[in-house]
């Protein structure tokens, strides 16, 4: 089976559900940046500082080519994965996507907890209020690329275990066998 590929923004729940999902279906889960992590032993932070976000963005592309010719995966891709170079074309081409999707302000309530801020170097700093109008803008920038997506869902219910495995087996039913 060719991988499955969760895109959307920062916050909308890609490596949470991605989990639950690769559990689901007996799947192996692969966390885009943690990949990348692992393979250049930095965080995506330090990438970022160390290259600028141009090198990171060829680093991500480059990755983002090796997992596709994987099998039997559920990837979640970073947040600006799909709008780099020729990302969502070839994410479309190698495998199935699923955008998923929030509101803006649930998007930013996720992104204000604790430690969630310090790690993401787009959002590092700014205040609540900032952080909302970020995302809305962000978002609007992203949209065309999220939704070429085959499959959008909403992300919005998972707030908890419970109900993120729920949501994982909604998701399940609506991919192709």
């Amino acid at each position: 089976m060719q991988p499955i590929f969760l895109i959307g923004y920062m916050g909308s729940g890609k490596t949470t559900l991605g989990k639950a999902l690769a559990q689901h279906l007996g799947k192996e889960f692969i966390d885009l940046d943690t990949y990348i992590e692992c393979r250049f032993h930095a965080t995506v932070k330090q990438l970022f500082a160390q290259r600028g976000e141009a090198g990171f963005r060829d680093l991500e592309r480059r990755m983002l080519h090796e997992i596709a010719d994987f099998e039997d995966v559920i990837v979640a891709c970073g947040g600006g994965t799909p709008c780099y170079f020729d990302n969502m074309d070839y994410i479309v081409s190698h495998g199935f996507a699923v955008y998923l999707t929030t509101t803006p302000e649930r998007i930013a309530l996720r992104l204000a907890l604790p430690g969630s801020r310090a790690k993401r170097p787009l959002i590092a700093g700014k205040s609540d209020e900032e952080l909302v109008t970020f995302v809305k803008e962000a978002l609007a920038k992203r949209e065309p690329f999220y939704c070429r997506a085959q499959l959008t869902f909403d992300s919005t219910r998972i707030e908890n275990a419970t109900d993120t495995a729920a949501t994982a087996v909604e998701l399940a039913a609506l991919l192709p066998k």
